[in-house]
């Protein structure tokens, strides 16, 4: 079975015919036989497909993947796709389509942390799971929520002190993007400057989008800063280095040092825009593995595109189908009780490295990477630790969680 974004019009037409007939004709999960129905809710347009597509692609490649292998215990994976449009609103629209009108169990999805927020109390309510696959600020714990992406003790604990230590800058300029993941990384980056010796002297934001970024940038060659900490997000990204570039800055004297930009970002915007910039995230196409290298070829020929980059979401929203599939075997049931009882300790061999899901908060352990960006649009990897590191979502805020499914886990602020 062959399915990606070019079918997606195909697969919600059908849909919306057999809605029109009536409840008894749309299969729920467990009645459709041999078949598996989950959902897949991206961005495929607004400002953030240019990221999101992607993330939708790698969640159809795995299916595919697995279904030509087999299925999952003999069952083929049946995707629903939705389009979160770039729109908190439309996404938790969507979520409450596939929950509730199509009652699936499992859906992968989402890119911000306002569109996870805004889908949580779908999933929460109706207790199914959602597989999160972007690195995020933390500070959460949700029972119905898989996160494979980075959290900040896998980002930021080793950036900050690496930019202080390694390239001697201590004046930092954050920027970011107006909502909460980039206001969130920018409270524990504070917290880690501080604790480093370095400085913070400007914390500012312009709206998720924004595309006027000449003020932002005079402001920082005024500021006295010695290094910039962006948490821009989508195509903002490109709109700020490009006009970074264009107001006579250079990286090698002022770099940007980034949470969020990545290989997909960089082609989007011209690698001469990124050239001399850093990012740090767990995974870079750079990585130099057999297991990388086929991933990446693989991703090539799926979307039919030579070019293709791939980066850390997309690498996440991969292999987390993967974990998926193993968390379904184990338990024989799909579930979402099941599910979240089977993916705990599971194992997988991602195109990043070793990744095991932490059974006391569904986190994940990730390898910690910095990369320098070329002209080439690739990163070069600068440090890099040398085993997966243990998720703490809540390490950087030294407080409890709410929730006592997570108080096992991140407490201990000795390990920031």
């Amino acid at each position: 079975m062959k399915t990606n974004r070019r079918n997606f019009l195909k697969h919600t037409t059908a849909f919306g015919a057999a809605a029109a007939l009536g409840p008894s004709m749309i299969a729920s999960p467990a009645r459709a036989s041999g078949e598996i129905e989950v959902g897949v809710l991206f961005s495929l347009t607004g400002g953030l497909s240019i990221i999101e597509k992607s993330l939708a692609d790698a969640t159809m490649m795995a299916i595919d993947e697995i279904n030509a292998a087999g299925g999952v215990n003999g069952m083929m994976i049946k995707p629903i796709l939705e389009d979160g449009a770039s729109d908190p609103k439309t996404y938790n629209e969507k979520a409450s389509k596939l929950v509730i009108r199509d009652r699936l169990q499992t859906v992968f999805g989402s890119y911000t942390s306002a569109s996870r927020k805004a889908v949580l109390p779908v999933f929460e309510k109706r207790n199914s799971m959602y597989f999160y696959p972007t690195y995020y600020e933390g500070f959460e714990c949700s029972k119905n929520v898989v996160y494979t992406g980075a959290v900040p003790n896998q980002q930021l604990s080793n950036f900050i002190p690496w930019i202080i230590n390694t390239l001697g800058k201590k004046k930092f300029f954050i920027v970011g993007s107006n909502y909460i993941y980039p206001r969130e990384m920018a409270k524990v980056s504070k917290i880690l400057i501080e604790q480093n010796g370095g400085e913070w002297i400007a914390d500012e934001y312009l709206e998720l989008g924004h595309s006027e970024w000449g003020a932002m940038v005079s402001k920082i060659k005024e500021s006295g800063c010695d290094v910039v900490l962006s948490n821009v997000v989508g195509d903002s990204v490109v709109a700020f280095y490009r006009e970074f570039k264009n107001q006579g800055l250079t990286h090698d004297k002022l770099p940007i040092c980034a949470t969020v930009t990545s290989e997909i970002e960089i082609a989007a915007m011209g690698p001469e825009f990124a050239v001399g910039s850093y990012t740090s995230f767990p995974y870079f196409q750079a990585i130099d593995t057999d297991r990388n290298r086929d991933f990446v070829e693989r991703y090539r020929k799926y979307v039919n595109d030579p070019k293709a980059v791939t980066h850390h979401a997309l690498e996440s929203s991969y292999f987390q189908v993967y974990l998926w599939k193993q968390a379904v075997e184990k338990a024989g049931d799909i579930s979402a009780d099941a599910v979240r009882e089977g993916i705990k300790g599971q194992v997988f061999e991602a195109p990043n490295g070793t990744v095991t899901v932490d059974p006391e908060n569904l986190h994940t352990y990730l390898t910690p990477r910095i990369a320098q960006w070329g002209a080439d649009g690739q990163g070069t990897i600068v440090d890099e630790y040398p085993a997966p590191t243990e998720p703490l979502p809540y390490v950087a805020y030294g407080e409890t969680p709410d929730n006592l499914f997570c108080t096992g886990a991140g407490l201990d602020t000795s390990k920031l």
